[in-house]
């Protein structure tokens, strides 16, 4: 019997743009929530806090549920793990407009969006779109797919700001759920993708259980090493997302810089995530993960010793939006590339994991220490701090594929 022709001859191609626009909607959708914010405490009678601890409750979510998922995908097909994370995402956003407390929003936008978003983001997808191209191609791969989260955010934020101000906060969660759902079919384009994944586990030399592939990776230094960098950039990243616009209105700017430095830095995220992830076809992968994180220990220390103006806010937003994202191609890379890509899902799920855990410290520690010392600057000292030893962590990693070693690590 003969294979149907879309599992007999796979496009790479297709799985990459199918697995990049679900990434675009799904980061997308996600960075507009605090928009919802003003007219959900005005309509609700809710505190911010409330707002507050659902989108904290969806990054924790996102982050613990996030190894288990990818394990489901590396079993089942990342298709169908990315269609019922559609399909969830595009329920929890239409329940949520239907909520009439803080505790519903909890449970939607909290509970729900943070579980769905563990099936439709870099895990699964990566997972999924990585191990079908060519090896000298992907680097680059991951690259255009972790852009999808930035071109999400430059486009999707203002559109999800004018269905706001034209249709209320209930009837821009409803459109946010319409457009959720277009990942569903979307998630075809992985799902056929996926299914030869026996042939090409037979294929290669890292063909072992899963069980002995998480063992692998726990006696494994460079995986512990990975982990600590991305807990860095996740601190980095929730702390500079959550906090700058308030940096630079305590140092008397107005407001619409704050915003405008965000959209930067999604907007120059696109070229970093892409250029990084061509890098990593090219280069030795340790070395340039170790060399972002030290580059932005120097875009923090000239941010912070120079005078707070537009211009430097501007400079900074695309210094460091240019090294925003652009670990993810790296780290995702060096653990397909020593542990192989047949359950990719399930051991960057892990290390994800440590990147969300390092996003609460960077959000809620910031604050914090602000509230401790009336001051940000313990917290840019200690960004620019862990952000040296990332890199220094990274430059020991064994990044040798453990099917090429002799003996084990």
């Amino acid at each position: 019997m003969t294979s149907p022709p879309l599992l007999r001859r796979p496009s790479p191609w297709i799985a990459l743009a199918c697995g990049a626009v679900i990434v675009t909607i799904a980061l997308g959708l996600r960075q507009g929530f605090g928009l919802f914010m003003r007219p959900v405490e005005l309509d609700l009678g809710v505190g911010r806090e409330s707002f507050g601890l659902a989108m904290a409750v969806q990054n924790l979510i996102f982050g613990l549920a996030q190894p288990f998922v990818g394990a489901l995908a590396d079993r089942y097909g990342p298709g169908r793990v990315a269609a019922g994370g559609g399909l969830l995402y595009a329920f929890g956003l239409a329940l949520a407009a239907f909520v009439s407390s803080a505790f519903g929003l909890t449970v939607t936008l909290g509970f729900l969006l943070g579980l769905a978003m563990t099936g439709v983001t870099f895990v699964v997808v990566l997972g999924a779109v990585v191990p079908l191209m060519p090896a000298g191609r992907r680097g680059a791969a991951a690259g255009i797919v972790t852009a999808g989260g930035s071109v999400g955010q430059f486009l999707l934020v203002p559109m999800t700001q004018i269905a706001v101000d034209g249709l209320g906060w209930r009837g821009a969660l409803l459109v946010g759920a319409g457009l959720a759902a277009l990942m569903v079919p979307l998630a075809l384009g992985i799902a056929r993708k996926a299914a030869p994944a026996a042939a090409r586990t037979a294929a290669t030399a890292d063909a072992i259980p899963l069980g002995a592939a998480l063992r692998q990776a726990a006696g494994h230094r460079g995986y512990w090493l990975l982990n600590a960098g991305f807990f860095v950039c996740g601190f980095h990243i929730a702390f500079v997302a959550t906090h700058l616009p308030a940096v630079l209105s305590d140092a008397g700017l107005d407001p619409g810089i704050g915003a405008r430095a965000l959209a930067l830095i999604g907007l120059f995220n696109i070229l970093g995530s892409y250029a990084f992830g061509v890098a990593a076809d090219r280069l030795r992968k340790k070395y340039v993960l170790s060399w972002i994180y030290f580059a932005r220990a120097v875009v923090m220390t000239l941010f912070i010793v120079l005078p707070f103006t537009p211009l430097t806010a501007t400079l900074f937003a695309c210094a460091i939006g240019f090294l925003w994202l652009s670990t993810v191609p790296l780290t995702s890379g060096l653990v397909g590339q020593i542990f192989g890509v047949r359950y990719l899902s399930t051991l960057f799920g892990i290390v994800f994991m440590s990147h969300q855990v390092g996003a609460f410290f960077g959000a809620w520690g910031a604050g914090f220490i602000f509230t401790q010392t009336g001051s940000y600057d313990a917290a840019w000292a200690l960004s620019i701090g862990i952000a040296v030893l990332a890199g220094l962590l990274n430059l020991p990693i064994r990044d040798v594929p453990l099917a090429q070693r002799a003996r084990p690590v």
